[in-house]
């Protein structure tokens, strides 16, 4: 999927105008971090009324997957966090996207998915998904593998996907 697999940082140019790109966080620009930041926080924070804890600790040592639309402008993005920050597997996180059913989440998945086997080598992605958007990542192989639970007031599950056939 990458022009260059071989280089720290990914970028590709997607068929609709989108763009792509995955690299290690310590190499995000002061802009990307600065945008990023803020779309979890219009998106986590604002739209869905949530004040929690987003800087955490587990960016540093993370991948950033960040989309942008044909203008440039930051749609969607997650990070992927090794083997042992969040559960004992690889996992994805802070999945967030400005527009819904445009597409752009989508292609955050893939590439999260793709950074997570090849960085980390992952057989195995393990997330904290909102109940709302269970169907959303059942997409990507995603199946529940927890009991409902709350996080920060909203009704979350662990989700489980193989990624060996």
């Amino acid at each position: 999927m990458s022009a260059n697999p071989g280089s720290p940082m990914m970028t590709d140019v997607m068929p609709d105008g989108c763009r792509v790109t995955s690299k290690p966080f310590e190499e995000l620009t002061v802009t990307e971090l600065y945008e990023m930041l803020r779309l979890r926080s219009e998106v986590f924070v604002v739209e869905q009324e949530c004040a929690y804890q987003d800087i955490d600790g587990k960016d540093p040592g993370s991948w950033q997957v960040m989309v942008f639309d044909d203008s440039g402008e930051l749609v969607a993005g997650l990070r992927v966090l090794r083997p042992g920050v969040s559960f004992p597997e690889a996992s994805l996180g802070r999945v967030v996207t400005r527009f819904r059913s445009k597409g752009y989440g989508a292609v955050a998945m893939r590439e999260g998915i793709r950074i997570a086997c090849e960085q980390y080598g992952a057989e195995t992605l393990r997330i904290e998904a909102q109940c709302h958007a269970i169907g959303f990542y059942e997409r990507f192989g995603f199946r529940v593998d927890s009991a409902e639970f709350l996080e920060d007031g909203i009704p979350h599950v662990e989700m489980v996907a193989s990624l060996v056939p």
